[in-house]
């Protein structure tokens, strides 16, 4: 027989953050969320009680958590992650954090670290004791493309995650080939990753109401499509590719394979006609062209 899941574990969970009780804390913390930080703190117990479960925590999962703000969702991961790691880039809401979890997650709140960091230089000896295993967070809009895929380059021990990020980004995250917004974030996640639609979530569950919808996106890591061609060579095929959408990719990557000849050159090597776009080619053929390069083509970071 197997224990008790996330939801169960979840349904005796008295102690996550509503709408009064985050507004006390901000107000004792003076903090008001900022446009900068991408901050929208989410007061509705019921959506990160649904995160928590969409995520599908097993007992020894180490959650890693971006954001977390006033603790709505930290709370929530407490008692079904075997740890937490919660990087704040705000000082003041990162001091806070343990005390919070103490106040309301009891026991479980020794299972929480707190970084004071910016996501997007962390590293992995930042969070390797223990590493984690599993993203789960409510993602600051302006920067949640970025952050998870510099999460992923950096963090080879993270196998799964699921975010909540604006829905339209959300929409580019999980778009296949030939979808109007397939694009540079959904190839990159793809090199990493399966990653579906996982829910949307409307505004009225966060403090500031934002004006778009949110939407959740669940990943679960793979092996990349190649492993004979660096990740850096292939991610710069793709930003050319993509760079000037309405070109053929004979014309869009002239410039990163030093002319357009080379271009169609490298395309036929790897079996993708010169007159096609990028938005009609999967991660595969992407690492094929890349494959193709001449050596004088550049790779990106």
């Amino acid at each position: 027989m197997s224990g008790p899941g996330p939801a169960d574990t979840l349904r005796g969970v008295t102690g996550l953050l509503g709408p009064a009780e985050i507004r006390e804390l901000a107000a004792r913390l003076g903090v008001a969320p900022t446009k900068k930080l991408g901050q929208n703190f989410v007061h509705d117990p019921n959506t990160v009680r649904r995160i928590v479960t969409a995520a599908g925590l097993a007992p020894d999962d180490v959650a890693l958590e971006v954001g977390p703000g006033l603790g709505s969702l930290t709370l929530a991961l407490l008692p079904v992650a075997a740890h937490v790691h919660a990087v704040e880039i705000d000082r003041t809401l990162a001091d806070a954090l343990p005390e919070t979890a103490a106040r309301h997650a009891g026991p479980d709140a020794a299972r929480l670290t707190v970084h004071h960091a910016d996501a997007l230089r962390v590293r992995a000896a930042d969070l390797a004791d223990p590493a984690p295993t599993a993203l789960v967070a409510n993602l600051p809009y302006n920067v949640a493309v970025p952050v998870v895929l510099h999460l992923l380059a950096e963090l080879p021990t993270l196998r799964q995650g699921l975010v909540m990020v604006q829905k339209e980004v959300a929409d580019r995250l999980v778009a296949g080939p030939g979808s109007k917004v397939y694009g540079i974030p959904s190839v990159k996640l793809a090199w990493y990753s399966r990653a579906r639609a996982a829910g949307k979530v409307p505004p009225n569950v966060f403090w500031p109401v934002p004006n778009v919808d949110s939407g959740l996106v669940a990943f679960t890591r793979r092996e990349p499509p190649r492993a004979d061609v660096p990740r850096e060579r292939v991610f710069a095929v793709v930003d050319a590719a993509f760079a000037q959408r309405r070109k053929t990719l004979r014309a869009a990557l002239a410039g990163w394979a030093g002319g357009a000849d080379r271009a169609a050159a490298a395309l036929t090597a790897a079996g993708v006609d010169p007159g096609a776009r990028g938005e009609s080619l999967t991660v595969e053929q992407f690492a094929a062209i890349a494959a193709s390069a001449p050596a004088a083509a550049p790779a990106a970071q």
